[in-house]
C-alpha cells in the first residue's frame, strides 16, 4: 500500500508546475553558456601552446558538461530522458556514464596541462 502511495505522490509531483528546483536548474544554464564562451575565448587568445591546449581541453570538457546539464533539465522538467529514449535503457545509461567520464577526463587533463605549464 505504501508503494502505491509513493507512486501517486511521485506522479503528482512530476505533473505539477515548474517548482523552485527546476527554476534554479534553468538559471544555471546562462552561466554555463557564459563559461563556455569565455573558456573558448581564453583558449583562442592563448594561441595554443601549453596553457592554450590545457584551456582548450577544459573548454571541450565544459561543452560535454553543458550538454549533460541540458539533458538533466529536460529530464527533470519534461520527464523525457533523451539518451534512454534514443538509445534504449541500457545503452542510454552507458552513454550517460561515458559523458561523465569524458567531462571529468577532459577537465582533469586540461587542468593538468595548465599545472605543468605553470611550473616552468
Amino acid at each position: 500500500m505504501s508503494d502505491s502511495l509513493f507512486a501517486q505522490n511521485h506522479s503528482d509531483h512530476s505533473s505539477s508546475l515548474i517548482g523552485a528546483e527546476q527554476i534554479f536548474g534553468l538559471l544555471e544554464m546562462p552561466f554555463l553558456a557564459i563559461a563556455l564562451v569565455f573558456s573558448f575565448l581564453t583558449a583562442t587568445k592563448l594561441k595554443g601552446g601549453k596553457f592554450g591546449s590545457g584551456m582548450t581541453l577544459l573548454a571541450w570538457g565544459f561543452v560535454v558538461m553543458a550538454l549533460g546539464h541540458l539533458h538533466m533539465q529536460i529530464a527533470h522538467i519534461f520527464n523525457y530522458n533523451i539518451f534512454k529514449n534514443i538509445f534504449g535503457n541500457t545503452m542510454g545509461n552507458y552513454i550517460w556514464f561515458i559523458a561523465l567520464i569524458l567531462t571529468w577526463g577532459l577537465s582533469a587533463l586540461g587542468f593538468y596541462k595548465i599545472y605543468k605549464a605553470s611550473k616552468i
